[in-house]
């Protein structure tokens, strides 16, 4: 059957041949990892604009009975990649990490906890300590790999935008993250958009960097010049990281 991605391009009246429309499972962090994909077309010479979308639709898979499942939300988000004009801004490092050999369970599909449910209809669910523990423990150090090969001091970053999935959880990383470079956390450094829009998956980088952009969380902006991090973790266990400048 036709991508979604396909059903975007056909929807879209796109009739050059030559876009490419394809899927990009990464969990979580797709819409990072699409990002670096661009970003990889464009400096080759593929590619001179891409679309990048993060859309998903957890309310199809989630369990009711599932308490892990409260905080599961629908949501989509896009930008376009294209051509920097100078090197001062733009993308200007990435990391990418996936984690196999003992974490490719930590996720996975499972029946509903009610007793008398189907047994053959699967949900999403999740080892929710596990994925905590190696969130907290890869995250920050592949955000730091992230910004060491940009050049950039940790000083400069002015925001970090990370996936929505636990805001107990993400503060932690950010706190490993800083402590990495012996640094207290910069108050306001990290935006939060779960208790509005819970977690979307793949769309809750895009769609948090929008609400900043536009204004519409309170005590946040960015401006042209800014370093910003984005970074995500999910269902792999895959990690990534960019480092922006705007």
């Amino acid at each position: 059957m036709p991508s979604l991605a396909t059903r975007v391009k056909a929807k879209l009246g796109i009739a050059n041949p030559n876009c490419v429309a394809y899927d990009l499972l990464f969990g979580c962090p797709g819409w990072v990892e699409g990002v670096i994909h661009a970003q990889a077309f464009i400096k080759s010479g593929i590619a001179k604009k891409c679309l990048v979308i993060g859309a998903e639709t957890l309310s199809r898979v989630v369990d009711k009975h599932d308490r892990d499942a409260m905080i599961y939300s629908d949501g989509a988000g896009a930008c376009i990649v294209a051509e920097k004009q100078g090197q001062e801004a733009g993308i200007l490092s990435h990391a990418s990490q996936t984690f196999a050999k003992d974490e490719g369970n930590y996720l996975y599909f499972g029946s509903s906890y009610h007793q008398e449910a189907d047994k053959n209809v699967r949900y999403i669910k999740m080892f929710g300590r596990k994925i905590y523990e190696f969130a907290i423990t890869h995250v920050p150090t592949a955000m730091k790999t992230a910004l060491d090969k940009s050049g950039v001091s940790i000083d400069e970053v002015q925001k970090i935008f990370i996936h929505q999935a636990n805001e107990k959880m993400d503060e932690a990383i950010v706190k490993r993250f800083y402590r990495l470079f012996k640094k207290p956390v910069p108050a306001g450094i990290m935006p939060m958009s779960i208790h509005k829009l819970g977690n979307s998956s793949v769309a809750t980088v895009p769609t948090l960097l929008d609400l900043v952009l536009k204004g519409q969380i309170e005590n946040q902006e960015v401006k042209k010049g800014d370093v910003v991090l984005l970074a995500s973790v999910g269902a792999g266990m895959n990690i990534n990281a960019i480092v922006y400048r705007f």
